[in-house]
């Protein structure tokens, strides 16, 4: 997210807008009340329409019925605004985050405080930079904060390999349920792309590997029916 955040009042006008997006270099402004919660937002789109309702003389075509003009012909964020606001929290995941944005098909988010207030805002180019961190940093997030929140699960037991954000996971976990948890952890990290799952489990139900227990040879863990020989499936 970007904070702090550029907003406006509803009383701000149409070139005051314009002025702001260009002096720092983005495409939408919140527009708040007194206490700076959310009342809609204007985006380049929103002041387009008024342009492109402006009088053309040197066009044959009539202006399409666009204008959004308050009393007098003036031209206020409040004229201006689109809403209502889908808004997110500090806390959310990116995937989350995303989620929202393709649901209600908008480019940006504002982030509230717990008060309801605007102090930041999230855009789909903030989202896809998550994709950027480094396969390293990846790798020591999942070995050190995620293998190691795991109760029964060894960090040095599991390899990690991390290319491009994609993961690989090989190597043992004591009990069977432990794979797809370690699994939907390491999706919610950061910057991956895909997992592919190569682990398998030390015991099920007291059997051991060699005794065909999911994970072993012969065996699959999780419901899955592959094989050792089989090509792990990219999650």
């Amino acid at each position: 997210m970007t904070s702090p955040v550029v907003q406006v009042a509803l009383q701000t006008g149409f070139r005051e807008i314009v002025a702001l997006l260009a002096e720092y270099d983005i495409t939408a402004v919140p527009v708040v009340d007194g206490d700076g919660r959310p009342l809609g937002i204007v985006s380049e789109a929103d002041l387009l329409l008024t342009l492109a309702a402006q009088e053309d003389q040197g066009s044959h075509m009539p202006p399409p019925d666009l204008s959004r003009t308050g009393p007098g012909g003036a031209v206020t964020a409040a004229d201006l605004m689109s809403g209502p606001v889908v808004c997110t929290t500090p806390g959310a995941s990116v995937v989350a985050a995303a989620r929202l944005m393709n649901r209600h098909g908008v480019k940006r988010l504002p982030v509230l405080d717990e008060d309801g207030r605007v102090f930041a805002m999230v855009s789909r180019g903030d989202l896809l930079r998550v994709f950027l961190r480094e396969d390293r940093v990846i790798r020591r997030e999942i070995v050190e904060e995620v293998l190691g929140r795991v109760e029964g699960v060894s960090p040095s037991q599991v390899g990690v390999e991390v290319d491009q954000g994609r993961v690989v996971l090989s190597g043992t976990v004591p009990e069977p349920h432990l794979v797809a948890i370690v699994l939907n952890l390491c999706r919610s990290v950061d910057g991956v792309v895909s997992v592919t799952d190569r682990l398998s489990a030390d015991s099920f139900g007291g059997l051991g590997p060699e005794d065909g227990a999911p994970g072993g040879p012969g065996g699959a863990h999780d419901g899955d029916a592959r094989g050792d020989d089989a090509p792990a499936p990219i999650l």
